[in-house]
């Protein structure tokens, strides 16, 4: 399973650091180190949105325009995890982060093949 953590209340402009571990179990014989993974975050009412994305070796990141120069993405293949670094946080980035794992590091959720259960990200005015 993948499991996020990190979440929580915080002022605007403040940071926070999002986690998520991976369990080799949910990858049916493949390795973490092999898939894509992406951040996405949902607000009730609204569509899942593409957040970040991170290749399989970290080679290459890809960022919504929203949150470009404010949050980074990264992982650790040695410890199974993923990481979303937000600093210079807004309200509207208020929302439910999620992690997935995919074949891709894409902006569509459709080709993200586990997804984790999500934590709740609130940024106070």
């Amino acid at each position: 399973q993948l499991v996020e953590s990190g979440g929580g209340l915080v002022q605007a402009g403040g940071s926070l650091r999002l986690s998520c571990a991976a369990s080799e179990r949910i990858f049916s014989g493949r390795s973490f180190s092999s898939f894509a993974m992406g951040w996405f975050r949902q607000v009730p009412g609204k569509d899942r949105e593409f957040v970040a994305s991170i290749t399989w070796n970290g080679g290459s990141t890809y960022y919504a325009d929203s949150v470009k120069g404010r949050f980074t993405i990264s992982r650790d293949n040695a410890k199974k995890m993923v990481y979303l670094q937000m600093n210079s946080l807004k309200p509207q980035d208020t929302a439910v982060y999620y992690c997935a794992a995919g074949n891709v590091a894409t902006v569509l959720g459709a080709r993200y093949d586990y997804w984790g259960q999500g934590t709740q990200v609130t940024v106070s005015s």
